[in-house]
């Protein structure tokens, strides 16, 4: 978390898009952040064929607590038969997952729409991460 910001990231929002449930997260998704957000996406895909678009648009700042976050939530989606895409805009957070060794592993989307149109087309691969 950033000095100059204290505190912790605004919660997320969830809402229902044409059946597919949309996760916008804001602010910096780092240690504090992590506990609390691995809960409401862990809940968020216990039942099966889980159908999640993570908008990553308005995070400023995400650490390795983070990732393991959404590499976790990736891993139980697959393991439901369901499917995970992240929203983001940003280069500098795509260099990030190909730092972290996932570039390959996130479908990454540049906007909300691209993603719940593609929200109904095949499934992802299935190899589990992290």
């Amino acid at each position: 978390m950033s000095e100059n910001h204290p505190g912790s990231a605004p919660p997320p929002t969830v809402r229902t898009v044409g059946g597919h449930r949309v996760v916008t997260l804001r602010g910096e998704i780092d240690l504090a952040a992590a506990i609390p957000l691995s809960a409401l996406l862990d809940a968020l895909t216990s039942g099966p064929r889980p159908d999640l678009v993570l908008d990553l648009r308005p995070v400023s700042f995400i650490d390795c607590a983070g990732l393991g976050v959404l590499c976790r939530a990736l891993n139980r989606v697959r393991a439901r038969g369901g499917r995970l895409q992240l929203v983001t805009e940003s280069d500098h957070f795509r260099r990030v997952l190909r730092g972290a060794g996932l570039g390959g592993v996130f479908e990454v989307r540049p906007c909300l729409s691209g993603a719940l149109d593609r929200a109904t087309s095949a499934s992802a691969p299935s190899a589990s991460v992290g």
